[in-house]
């Protein structure tokens, strides 16, 4: 399966018009949250994605809420769910875990203590997507350091997907790591192939 993902484009159309253009390829598109800038533009940006809608998945980042996204999009919108697709079990969580409080606009945050409930569907996911990293994993942003959730990362270590999608951290776009099995990838706005077998 040959999956195109991407994270914070913040609506920067001219990324969005490439990954439309890349996803003619795709079997499936994962979005991994921010695709507003500070709850703005985000009817616009989503309007570009529109094309790939069938294909894809996405959750919020912390520059929109679910309910916005959902709003916005007809692509699937996960948050605290799992979904089937092409035989794979995806799971997804939006929103900036842990709450950071750093930003000047109301950003869409999660206590590490709320984020633990939600986090309990992903039972059985080969894939998870979430908007922020792992606690130790592609998660450091300056000059803050390490700045990735700790219930995403025990999440990672119990369920052991194939893979873990995030971004948030625009410091480690690009970044890849492992946690036991799973590999983990923070995305950024590029254009990311990932292959994973069937």
């Amino acid at each position: 399966m040959k999956i195109l993902a991407f994270s914070d484009v913040h609506c920067d159309h001219a990324a969005c018009a490439a990954l439309v253009a890349a996803a003619a390829k795709a079997d499936l598109v994962i979005g991994a949250g921010d695709f507003a800038q500070g709850r703005e533009g985000l009817a616009e940006t989503m309007a570009v994605l529109e094309p790939i809608a069938d294909k894809a998945i996405y959750v919020a980042g912390n520059n929109e809420t679910p309910e916005e996204l959902r709003a916005a999009t007809s692509a699937e919108v996960l948050h605290g769910q799992i979904t089937e697709r092409l035989g794979l079990k995806v799971y997804g969580l939006g929103g900036a875990i842990p709450e950071l409080n750093i930003t000047a606009f109301e950003s869409f945050d999660i206590p590490e203590a709320e984020a633990a409930p939600l986090l309990e569907a992903a039972r059985g996911a080969d894939v998870l997507i979430c908007h922020s990293p792992p606690k130790g994993v592609a998660d450091v942003m300056a000059p803050l350091g390490s700045i990735g959730s700790v219930e995403i990362r025990r999440t990672i270590e119990r369920v052991q997907p194939k893979l873990m999608l995030c971004g948030h951290v625009h410091d480690c776009w690009g970044a890849r790591g492992e946690i036991g099995q799973t590999k983990v990838a923070n995305l950024g706005p590029g254009i990311n192939w990932i292959e994973l077998d069937d």
